[in-house]
C-alpha cells in the first residue's frame, strides 16, 4: 500500500532546514497535510512534495 516509509516532523523539519515547531504549525493550520498516530504526527512524503510546490514562487 506505501510506497514510502512516512515522514515525522522531526524529518521534515530536518529536510526543509526549519524548526519542528514551524512544522507543526503547518499542520495545525492544515498547510500541511499530515495523519496523527497516537501522539505523533508523520507526513506523506508526497504531501510534502505537494506543499513545497504550492509554497513556491515560480
Amino acid at each position: 500500500m506505501l510506497r514510502e516509509p512516512l515522514l515525522t516532523v522531526r524529518d521534515v523539519a530536518d529536510k526543509l532546514q526549519v524548526k519542528e515547531a514551524t512544522v507543526r504549525v503547518w499542520i495545525r493550520d492544515r498547510h500541511l497535510r499530515a495523519v496523527k498516530f497516537g501522539k505523533e504526527w508523520r507526513v506523506v512524503v508526497v504531501d510534502l512534495e505537494r506543499f513545497i510546490e504550492e509554497h513556491a514562487n515560480m
